[in-house]
């Protein structure tokens, strides 16, 4: 049963309990939660591995929500001096590792074929926001487990960071829509992206930090049922634009790109994007079919 969650607050995910799942006794004693009910998430740390377009983003929603951010990249904490100060006195750049260790949740969002490259021991135990699209054609290469429907992406990264409690998400919007579609809790406005995950508590942690960044979310379940968002599917990227046909115009154009050897980057599409409440997302969620590799436009 597909779950949703349209408050800031995730309490009632887990009845009696604090966000993160820990019995209510226990409200505001634990790191993994890092707020009371009725305080500021102002003392929490967000975490990334990966900072472009989208990461750097998601940072933007973080800091204006009163959350520390720590930015890392494949290039060295030097190579985002420029985002870290249009990003302010709440940001820093990091090693990968350490911004693994700082973040209270950490977002990745690179290409999938470095996911082996995670620091695993850094990230054990942390709630892991997985936002990474895989796309073999052009980036990742083939990978027979993941073409075959046998797994979804984001079990292929769990299973390298087994000690990590990965939740899927942010991965159906478009980097174009994160500050867009952003809305406060209560907004006839605002939007929902999907989230899975196999530990209720990291899932009621990130469906808090996902609040206070301007998103509803709806639950899917466990990550084997993560299939219900990947790319092409009916709730990703094309509900979030105002104009679909249009979007669905310039993927033919990146596929057609793709196939002439051209970089997909040389294909522009703007949009301002158009809301997506959480009703209509969980109606997407459950009626699509499954997409393999084969099946897409733009695999």
């Amino acid at each position: 049963m597909l779950r949703s969650n349209r408050s800031s607050c995730s309490a009632s995910v887990l009845p009696g309990g604090c966000p993160c799942g820990e019995p209510a006794s226990r409200r505001g004693r634990h790191r993994a939660c890092t707020r009371s009910h009725g305080e500021t998430l102002s003392m929490a740390t967000l975490g990334f591995i990966g900072s472009g377009n989208l990461g750097a983003k998601i940072a933007r929603l973080a800091t204006a929500a009163g959350i520390d951010v720590v930015l890392s990249n494949s290039r060295g904490p030097e190579s985002l001096a420029q985002t870290v100060a249009e990003l302010g006195e709440r940001a820093r750049a990091a090693t990968p590792t350490e911004a693994a260790e700082a973040g209270d949740w950490v977002v990745i969002s690179v290409p999938l074929a470095a996911h082996r490259q995670f620091p695993a021991a850094a990230l054990a135990g942390k709630t892991v926001l997985d936002t990474i699209n895989y796309y073999p054609s052009w980036r990742d290469g083939y990978i027979d487990v993941l073409d075959s429907g046998k797994i979804t992406t984001t079990e292929l990264v769990q299973e390298h960071l087994a000690d990590a409690n990965l939740v899927k998400s942010f991965s159906t919007i478009s980097d174009q829509h994160i500050l867009t579609l952003a809305r406060p809790a209560g907004s006839h406005e605002r939007s929902a992206v999907p989230i899975a995950g196999n530990s209720l508590r990291a899932k009621a942690s990130a469906v808090e930090l996902i609040g206070r960044l301007g998103y509803d979310t709806v639950d899917v379940g466990p990550l084997t049922e993560s299939w219900r968002f990947e790319p092409e599917t009916l709730a990703s990227a094309v509900p979030y634009f105002a104009d679909p046909d249009a979007y669905k115009a310039a993927v033919a154009k990146v596929a057609e790109a793709l196939r002439a050897g051209r970089s997909p980057m040389d294909e522009n599409f703007e949009d301002l994007g158009a809301p997506l409440p959480a009703d209509r997302l969980r109606i997407l969620l459950d009626e699509t079919p499954r997409v393999l590799t084969a099946d897409r436009v733009m695999p």
